[in-house]
């Protein structure tokens, strides 16, 4: 029977890659920031189930290989997909407050509604991050 990897850093970097890749095109895109501005708090709770669904089975169910059980855990979730869910919505965060996304899409917004729909576009934006960030774990 084969070992499960191990986690390494060097996962994480190539997390960072494709979780970057995929997030920039959505962080500029003013449809995603107009989505966001009418999403409810219950349409973001699903972007985050979305977002940890598509994670977990990308890198536990489409790939034989890795076994969540035989991992390296903190407080009982696998290291590879904390790693993961922090890259995917990290990316997107990252990606916005640097190009003042904010600012430039929802300038005439009060500061906390806007810190508000930042929120929920971080996580519509995570939904694309994480699919290029477990790929690219799974991949290389």
């Amino acid at each position: 029977m084969a070992r499960a990897p191990r986690y390494r850093l060097a996962d994480s970097a190539q997390q960072v890659v494709g979780g970057f890749l995929l997030a920039g095109p959505f962080v500029v895109t003013e449809e995603v920031w107009g989505l966001a501005t009418n999403m409810g708090w219950g349409h973001a709770a699903v972007t985050v189930a979305i977002v940890f669904g598509i994670g977990y089975g990308a890198l536990y169910e489409a790939d034989d290989d890795r076994d969540p059980d035989s991992e390296a855990e903190v407080v009982g979730i696998p290291i590879r997909f904390v790693s993961l869910m922090l890259v995917s919505y990290g990316s997107v965060a990252i990606l916005a407050l640097t190009l003042t996304a904010p600012s430039s899409f929802l300038g005439d917004l009060p500061m906390a509604e806007r810190a508000a729909v930042t929120a929920r576009a971080v996580g519509v934006g995570a939904i694309f991050s994480v699919v290029g960030a477990a790929t690219a774990d799974s991949v290389f």
